[in-house]
C-alpha cells in the first residue's frame, strides 16, 4: 500500500515539474569575488628574518636596487634608500609586495640625485662621456672612411677634361661633376653612420632632408625651372652670340646665355636680360638665321584709278631697284577698298648681308610713291565730314566766308617745301653694324664671364 501511494505521488508530481520554467543552459555564471587576503593571527618564528632575506636575495640580482635597505617586522616591509629613476621606486615595491607573508609595503624610496650617482639624472651623464671617449676610436675610423670616399669623389669629379669630352657641353659637364661630388659624399655619409651603427639616425636625416627639399622645391619652384630651362636651352642652342632675335616682344641682339638668363643689347644699346624659363616658353624669331629678309608697306591709291595698273607700277618700281632681289621677286598684293582709296601691299626682298632692312624699306617706300604720282595716280588722304548744330554759328572763324580783312592780312604767310638734292650718301643701303659691334666688343672685354657662356659654335643650332 505505501509503494503503490509512493508511486501515484511520483506521477502527480512530474506534470508540474515540467510546466516549471526552466534555467537556460546559456546562462553565464554569477561573478566570483575574489578572495580578500586575511591577515592570520600568528607569525611564525623567523618569518620576518626570512622575508627579508628573500627581498635581499631578489634586489641583489638587479644593479638599480644595491643601495636599497630592507626593514621587515610583523610581516610590514619597509624600503629605504636610492634609487637611479622614479620608475625603479615603484618597481622595487611591487617585487617586495609579491612575496610571501608580506603583509604590506612602506616604500621610502628616493630617486639618487647626486652626480657619481648610476642610472639617468645626472649621474647618468658621466656614464654617457665615458661611452662617448671609449667610442671615439670608431667615430675617428668613421669619420676617416666618410673623408676617404668624398676626396675619392672630388677626385673623379676634377677630371673636368673628361667630363667637357663626354658631356655635350661645360655647362652639363660642370651638372655631372656636382652630382658625382654630391653622391660620393652622401654615399661616405651613408658608410660612416653604419659603422656607427646610427642606422635611426641616418633614416631621420635622410626623412628630414626629403621634407627639406620639398619646401624648397616650392619656395625656389622659379628658379629650378630658371636652372632647368638654361639646361635645355644650352643642348637646343636656339640662337648663336650676336644674332638679331625677338623673344615674344622683346628684340634684340644676343650678348650671352648664362645659367639664369640670356642676355640681350637692345637696338638702342641697352642690356636686357630675360630669364631662361621665359625664354625656353617664349615664340623666338630669329632675324640673322636667313639673310634673306622681306620688308613690306601699304600705299593707298584713289578708287576712281586703276588699281591693278598702280599695282604693276609699283612692282615694276620695287624691280629696279638695286638692292632689291630679283629672287624671290618683289611681289604687290590689293588687300582692301578703303573708305576713299584701295589698299596696295608692296612687297620686296634684300640681302640682310649687304643690305640694312630699315634703310631698304625707307627708300622703297618713297621710290614707289613718287612712281604712282608721276604716273597720275591720286594718292587720297582720309576725308570727314563735319557737321555743326546752330549754337556753333557765333564762333568766329579765321578764314572762309565772315572773316574780317584783318584776320586775313595778321594771317602767316604759307611756308613753301624747300627742295633737298639728294646725294650719294642718302642713299647708301648697307648695313650699320653699331650694335653688332658693341655686343663683340662686350665679349671680347667680359673675360670670365665670357667663359660662362653656354652658347657653343661648335654645336649645331636647332
Amino acid at each position: 500500500m505505501k509503494r503503490l501511494l509512493a508511486s501515484l505521488l511520483l506521477l502527480a508530481a512530474t506534470p508540474a515539474a515540467a510546466l516549471l520554467p526552466t534555467t537556460p543552459e546559456t546562462e553565464a555564471p554569477a561573478e566570483v569575488e575574489a578572495p580578500v587576503q586575511t591577515i592570520e593571527d600568528t607569525q611564525d618564528e623567523g618569518a620576518d628574518e626570512r622575508i627579508a632575506e628573500r627581498i635581499r636575495g631578489i634586489f641583489s640580482e638587479l644593479p638599480a636596487f644595491e643601495d636599497v635597505t630592507i626593514d621587515v617586522r610583523q610581516g610590514v616591509v619597509t624600503l629605504s634608500g636610492t634609487v637611479p629613476d622614479q620608475q625603479a621606486v615603484a618597481r622595487a615595491e611591487a617585487i617586495a609586495a609579491r612575496v610571501s607573508g608580506v603583509v604590506t609595503v612602506e616604500n621610502d624610496l628616493e630617486r639618487d640625485l647626486s652626480i657619481s650617482g648610476d642610472g639617468s639624472g645626472i649621474g647618468s651623464l658621466a656614464d654617457r662621456v665615458n661611452s662617448f671617449v671609449d667610442m671615439l676610436p670608431l667615430i675617428a675610423l668613421a669619420l676617416g672612411i666618410w673623408a676617404v670616399i668624398s676626396i675619392i669623389g672630388y677626385l673623379i669629379a676634377g677630371w673636368s677634361w673628361f667630363w667637357e669630352k663626354v658631356a655635350p657641353n661645360g655647362f652639363l659637364a660642370e651638372l655631372i661633376a656636382s652630382a658625382i661630388r654630391f653622391v660620393f659624399v652622401v654615399g661616405g655619409l651613408v658608410v660612416a653612420l653604419d659603422i656607427l651603427g646610427a642606422g635611426a639616425l641616418l633614416g631621420a636625416v635622410l626623412g628630414g632632408a626629403g621634407v627639406i627639399g620639398l619646401a624648397l622645391g616650392f619656395a625656389l619652384r622659379e628658379t629650378i625651372e630658371n636652372y632647368l630651362a638654361s639646361l635645355m636651352l644650352s643642348l637646343r642652342q636656339p640662337f648663336r652670340a650676336n644674332d638679331w632675335v625677338r623673344i615674344d616682344d622683346l628684340e634684340g641682339r644676343v650678348i650671352r646665355l648664362t645659367s639664369r638668363a640670356t642676355v640681350l643689347m637692345t637696338l638702342d644699346g641697352n642690356h636686357l636680360r630675360i630669364p631662361n624659363g621665359q625664354v625656353f616658353r617664349a615664340v623666338i624669331t630669329n632675324y640673322t638665321r636667313n639673310p634673306q629678309r622681306r620688308f613690306e608697306f601699304d600705299l593707298g591709291v584713289d578708287a576712281d584709278d586703276d588699281a591693278r595698273a598702280a599695282r604693276q607700277l609699283g612692282r615694276d618700281t620695287l624691280a629696279a631697284l638695286d638692292f632689291v632681289l630679283d629672287d624671290p621677286a618683289p611681289e604687290a598684293r590689293i588687300m582692301e577698298v578703303g573708305d576713299s582709296n584701295v589698299v596696295i601691299r608692296f612687297l620686296g626682298w634684300i640681302d640682310q648681308e649687304k643690305t640694312d632692312w630699315w634703310k631698304a624699306q625707307s627708300q622703297a617706300i618713297p621710290a614707289v610713291k613718287e612712281a604712282l604720282e608721276d604716273a597720275g595716280f591720286g594718292l587720297p588722304e582720309p576725308i570727314y565730314r563735319l557737321r555743326f548744330d546752330p549754337r556753333s554759328a557765333s564762333i568766329p572763324f579765321q578764314q572762309g566766308a565772315g572773316a574780317s580783312p584783318e584776320a586775313e592780312t595778321k594771317a602767316p604767310p604759307k611756308k613753301t617745301v624747300q627742295q633737298i638734292t639728294v646725294t650719294e650718301t642718302d642713299e647708301d643701303v648697307r648695313p650699320v653694324n653699331e650694335i653688332a659691334d658693341m655686343v663683340e666688343r662686350e665679349r671680347r672685354e667680359s673675360g670670365g664671364e665670357q667663359d660662362k657662356d653656354l652658347l657653343d659654335p661648335s654645336r649645331p643650332v636647332e
